[in-house]
């Protein structure tokens, strides 16, 4: 496999902080390149499915190291490192790359237990119920614009003709169509509206929300086709863990003396 020079060198800016050990990949103008620092390239193209650790692709992160190692004493000569937004630019990758190293030796150290994940799995279950539903609605500005256009439904009006003159622009020029939603990633109180509506009914009352009143039509219920634990056992992990970093931070900020 071909490894392509703006994906070789996004894995040399990654790993550009490496540390230097004892052998030289290359020595440039008296100025060593650490082997190490090709290892750790190869390492992630290969862990990022690539390449394949083939002489090829060393001889091929070699030259790049060098030329970078060329650029870099060029530019340093030319004063670029001690240029205000080159300095600035520094210093925010250096934070970037201290912060991270902490993120990851906390997480380590305070991991997400498989119990934590079944936890959170369940409340999403518990909180998404065992049915979806197909809804349409009609936005309104006034709560009497939404009562004059239940009336008209039930003159016998057509909800996706009456739809146009929606506020929500989005779902106006689609008979209202939301699509299949689950309860719990909606507002509670249009979720109350569509719920123990049956199958092809509309509101009696319009529902107002923050975004106005609504008319709602409910055009379908199924069964919730929801994936197994294993399957989403990788994405519940890392919003815990993220959840977790989140708090330490809040910790940390709370314990700073900040002017």
């Amino acid at each position: 496999m071909t490894f392509k020079p703006a994906r070789l060198l996004l894995a040399l800016v990654a790993v550009a902080s490496a540390p230097a050990f004892a052998q030289n990949l290359a020595v440039v103008n008296g100025k060593a390149i650490p082997s190490s620092r090709a290892d750790a390239v190869v390492k992630q193209v290969v862990a990022q499915g690539q390449g394949q650790d083939t002489p090829e692709l060393r001889q091929a992160v070699k030259e790049d190291l060098i030329a970078r190692e060329v650029l870099m004493q060029e530019a340093v000569k030319q004063g670029y490192d001690k240029k205000p937004e080159v300095r600035e630019a520094l210093d925010n990758a250096r934070q970037s790359i201290v912060v991270n190293a902490l993120a990851r030796e906390y997480i380590t150290k305070n991991p997400v237990s498989d119990a934590q994940i079944k936890a959170e799995y369940d409340k999403f279950k518990a909180k998404t119920g065992d049915k979806e539903f197909h809804v349409r609605h009609i936005l309104l500005g006034t709560e009497e614009e939404a009562k004059a256009t239940i009336t008209k439904l039930k003159g016998g009006a057509k909800f996706e003709e009456l739809a146009k003159t929606s506020k929500d622009t989005g779902t106006a020029s689609n008979g209202g169509d939301l699509d299949w939603v689950t309860p719990g990633n909606l507002p509670p109180e249009f979720e109350a509206g569509f719920t123990k509506l049956q199958k092809g009914a509309i509101t009696d009352v319009p529902v107002k929300t923050n975004a106005g009143f609504h008319v709602i039509k409910l055009d379908d219920t199924r069964p919730v086709k929801f994936p197994s634990l294993d399957e989403v056992k990788p994405q519940i992990a890392d919003t815990l863990a993220q959840d977790k970093l989140r708090e330490y931070q809040e910790q940390m900020v709370k314990k700073a003396k900040v002017q």
